[in-house]
């Protein structure tokens, strides 16, 4: 099984006001294969702390398990090489459940620690299906990444106004 680069995603709504665009625009993209939804953990808590939660991923459980061997091997090949690498993607593999859900209902608790009551938080893993070619032609090409980041808007504003109290 191959996957292209995988984002986290962590979004905070206060007030959040859910007509459901986000998950059609999350299924339009899949359905151009633009990116998959490895898991989303969405909590939700009201003004009284008390919690809802929404888990979904679009991996079947056996993708789920694949993802979960290949991102624990790797995290254990920096943890103690081979060895690593094979407990780690066991441990990885085991940590999907019935589901196929990878983050959990563990992280259930640990997001909802950081969600303020009256608000609401996401995290999402979604694969770039878009980049597995170009990451592909990079490769056959003898190129191998050096840095990637994402650069938003904001990153854009921050940056003009530090250069300008620089002048």
């Amino acid at each position: 099984m191959e996957f292209g680069p995988i984002q986290v995603l962590v979004v905070g709504f206060e007030n959040g006001k859910f007509s459901g665009e986000i998950l059609a625009e999350l299924r339009r993209l899949r359905e151009h294969d633009v990116v998959r939804l490895v898991d989303l953990l969405f909590v939700s808590k009201d003004e009284s702390g008390e919690l809802a939660a929404i888990e979904h991923s679009d991996l079947p459980k056996d993708e789920a398990e694949a993802f979960g061997a290949l991102a624990g091997a790797l995290i254990g090949i920096g943890a103690d090489g081979e060895r690593g690498a094979e407990a780690g993607a066991a441990l990885g593999a085991a940590g999907v459940d019935e589901r196929g859900v990878v983050l959990g209902r563990d992280n259930v608790w640990y997001l909802a620690d950081a969600v303020p009551p009256g608000s609401s938080a996401g995290i999402a893993l979604l694969e770039h299906r878009w980049a597995i070619p170009l990451r592909d032609a990079i490769a056959r090409a003898g190129g191998r990444n050096l840095a990637d980041t994402w650069i938003h808007p904001e990153d854009l504003v921050a940056a003009g106004a530090e250069a300008a109290r620089g002048a």
